[in-house]
């Protein structure tokens, strides 16, 4: 069967994404073709996505009527394409128009007048954007709002941050060779990259397939943003310690923790039986041992075997508002809502797995937000509730003190917003 013209799936791809699927998911359904095409699609659908509210404006003001779902997904994506990506103006209308003629061929005109009045008004148009909250920093009004409350010296850069493309981050695993080693090898196959403050991080000056990493496919190398890899400093699991990753899946923090620490009794969970396969593909590549369960770690009665653990990880579900730059779909899936949700379920998981804390053992919290109601408030009201926790200091270069753990926001240092708490049991 033919492929789709690109543009044709890629407002297939937005379609589904107003409709509440992710984007990796709608990807995975609708793009196809070429590999020399597939490049391209993706980063208009990413493109299309960062400029959501300002390309809805622009629409809005371009046209009196809504146009039909896909068509609109069609227009965006345009209008993307038109403003921050190289295509030539007239490639983007003839290929836009061609792509209405196969969604709905009705709107192939209407098409072509809309793109045609937006290069002719580009400057006025894009202008009267500045007036417009939610068009001016590509967020949801909620999520702006949220963002005034938490960190309000930072709202713009914030958002600046989650409207830029992300950049690519290795870990070396020093079993393998040292990190400057890494970076010489990588040197040599043309690849520029620069050594992080986290002990086995390189930040690559352009990202790359990693086919082009050496020794990816034997696990020498992996693909983790510098935050995260931060996990091992907040854990500080020792030798032959018993340590649970409760929340594992797709397992890049689990195999940190074994590449650094020998001898680890590693107990690897996840609830989302369709995220099982990526953590034990992680496991395997990364030449690391775990036991892996399929269980709901709030839930211990139908998993725990009553044997302490040393050191615990609660990699919590969350919001994912510091790592927006990767997924830009976040901005147009969450909810308000959504916070109160997804907090209420963290604190479901700290007050599960911390019986399970061995005395003086550590419970590491981390979340992929900058949302205070999921970071440090969920640990001021766990805090306030357990007398026998306390919070521990935490030495993370660029994280900045938030009240019992340590938060570092969107692009600090090029890393993604991250939050960590330990909590020492004393009993």
């Amino acid at each position: 069967m033919t492929a789709e013209p690109i543009r044709v799936q890629v407002a297939r791809v937005l379609h589904a994404v107003t409709q509440g699927a992710s984007l990796d998911t709608a990807l995975a359904q609708y793009i196809s073709g070429a590999d020399r095409e597939q490049p391209f699609a993706r980063a208009l659908c990413y493109s299309s996505l960062r400029q959501g509210w300002s390309n809805a404006a622009l629409l809005a003001r371009l046209s009196a009527r809504a146009p039909k779902p896909l068509i609109a997904a069609l227009l965006r994506a345009a209008l993307s394409e038109l403003r921050f990506l190289a295509t030539p103006d007239h490639a983007v209308l003839a290929q836009s128009v061609a792509a209405a003629r196969i969604l709905d061929s009705a709107a192939a005109g209407f098409v072509n007048a809309i793109l045609r009045r937006f290069l002719r008004e580009r400057v006025s148009l894009e202008a009267g954007l500045n007036d417009d909250l939610q068009a001016r920093l590509e967020h949801p009004r909620w999520l702006i709002e949220q963002f005034a409350k938490d960190w309000p010296d930072d709202v713009d850069r914030l958002c600046a941050a989650g409207n830029r493309a992300a950049p690519m981050w290795l870990r070396v695993d020093a079993r393998s060779g040292s990190r400057d080693a890494f970076q010489a090898e990588l040197a040599d196959l043309g690849i520029a990259s620069t050594a992080a403050q986290a002990p086995y991080g390189l930040l690559l000056a352009q990202a790359v397939a990693v086919e082009r990493l050496p020794g990816f496919a034997q696990g020498r190398v992996s693909v983790q943003d510098a935050s995260a890899q931060w996990v091992v400093e907040a854990l500080a699991a020792q030798p032959g310690q018993r340590v649970l990753d409760a929340c594992a899946a797709p397992g890049g923090k689990t195999a940190a923790l074994a590449e650094r620490v020998a001898d680890l009794q590693l107990i690897a969970m996840d609830f989302a039986g369709a995220r099982m396969a990526r953590l034990h593909d992680t496991l395997a590549r990364c030449r690391v041992a775990a036991q892996v369960l399929l269980a709901d770690a709030a839930q211990p009665s139908t998993w725990w075997d009553g044997q302490p653990f040393d050191r615990i990880l609660i990699d919590a579900p969350c919001t994912g508002t510091g790592v927006i730059r990767r997924h830009p779909d976040i901005k147009h899936l969450r909810r308000a809502s959504d916070v109160a949700k997804l907090a209420a379920q963290q604190a479901r998981l700290l007050d599960a797995l911390w019986p399970m804390l061995a005395r003086g053992g550590r419970l590491t919290y981390a979340t992929c937000s900058v949302l205070a109601t999921e970071n440090q408030a969920q640990i001021e009201g766990f805090l306030q509730r357990t007398p026998l926790a306390r919070a521990l200091p935490l030495r993370l270069p660029g994280f900045l003190p938030a009240g019992s753990g340590y938060q570092i926001l969107s692009g600090v240092g090029e890393q993604d917003g991250f939050f960590y708490a330990s909590l020492q049991r004393l009993d």
